[in-house]
């Protein structure tokens, strides 16, 4: 097999040969075809994100393939079956495990996820417990699946600020891969010309104009409307500060871009008292994956096609030109095909 592997300590990726790994008890055995890479990732690798750091790593929470071997204990799964894997999953002991919020599990949700504290997908082969594997749905290709594990987030998020209703007005903060497909989702769920984009970069501007969803793309400076839901998809406190002085009365701000740990927010609370605003924390969410494929089988036709999306393909041994592309801006997302 072939793997990525990530240094605790520099950060630093190596691509490695090893023996594919036999699958024990209720673990299966995943030909990997699919793995994304994350704005997270790139936070793990400069060291302002937290991971595993008491040995080598291999990244990846966004994968699909192919089962090649399943454990004694498996019953559910067959070889050759095409999955998704939900890289996140709880202790089943603990209060908020009980409580059915399994993100929030101090041994399991963040601190237990595929790709970020256990390997993950950046390799050809994965070893992945029953529990967090999926059947990917009819009329879908493996290439877009990928992008379920991005979708589920959103589709958390999706719950959190509902109701939105049609005709609301929304903007959108950045038009990276997650702003693209939270449009996306908006444009899925009615809301047709009621949503800006809010985004300082010309190039992904172009990038919102190509999903043809007849939203608006404006620089932050152009845009002096007022919103009923500001939705952050940048990680910027700077940005998300002056978005929220747009917000109407009883307006919401959904936070879920991955800010810098270090980063903060000012907010008046007076004003927060006076137009009754809601500021809401999007994290993962367990329950959310099996949306999530719905709705992959939903967009794939109109919404999840690479090329509009802005993302690229490499292989694994290209690693290093896919980091330099993504950071560069020349794509909103790479997936490696392993």
């Amino acid at each position: 097999m072939e793997y990525l592997s990530m240094d605790p300590v520099t950060k630093e990726l190596t691509l490695n040969t090893g023996d594919i790994p036999k699958p024990d008890g209720n673990d299966v055995l995943i030909r990997v075809a699919y793995s994304g890479i994350c704005g997270t990732d790139l936070h793990i690798l400069d060291g302002s994100f937290p991971a595993k750091s008491d040995g080598p790593l291999i990244l990846g929470h966004e994968f699909v393939g192919i089962i090649e071997s399943v454990g004694n204990n498996v019953t559910a799964f067959k070889i050759g079956e095409k999955v998704a894997v939900n890289p996140n999953n709880g202790c089943n002991n603990c209060d908020f495990c009980h409580r059915g919020k399994y993100h929030f599990c101090k041994k399991g949700g963040l601190n237990s996820t595929l790709g970020i504290f256990r390997n993950g997908g950046w390799t050809t082969h994965a070893i992945v417990p029953d529990n967090q594997v999926h059947l990917i749905p009819d009329g879908v290709e493996l290439h877009q699946v990928v992008l379920a594990e991005p979708l589920s987030c959103i589709a958390h998020g999706w719950n959190l600020i509902n109701p939105v209703h049609v005709g609301s007005k929304v903007l959108v903060l950045g038009a990276g891969i997650i702003g693209l497909l939270w449009t996306c989702m908006m444009h899925l769920h009615g809301l047709r010309k009621t949503v800006t984009v809010s985004e300082p970069q010309e190039k992904r501007r172009l990038a919102v104009a190509k999903l043809d969803l007849n939203y608006n793309a404006m620089s932050p400076t152009e845009i002096k409307d007022n919103f009923d839901l500001v939705v952050d998809c940048s990680g910027s406190g700077p940005a998300m500060e002056s978005a929220a002085k747009l917000l109407r009365h009883g307006g919401c701000l959904c936070i879920f871009g991955a800010a810098n740990p270090n980063a903060t927010l000012t907010l008046r609370p007076f004003e927060i008292f006076m137009k009754e605003l809601k500021v809401i924390g999007v994290n993962i969410n367990l329950f959310s994956f099996p949306k999530a494929l719905q709705l992959v089988q939903a967009m794939a036709d109109r919404y999840l096609h690479y090329d509009s999306l802005g993302i690229r393909i490499y292989k694994l041994a290209e690693y290093r030109q896919a980091l330099q592309d993504l950071r560069n801006g020349e794509i909103s997302k790479a997936v490696f095909r392993c």
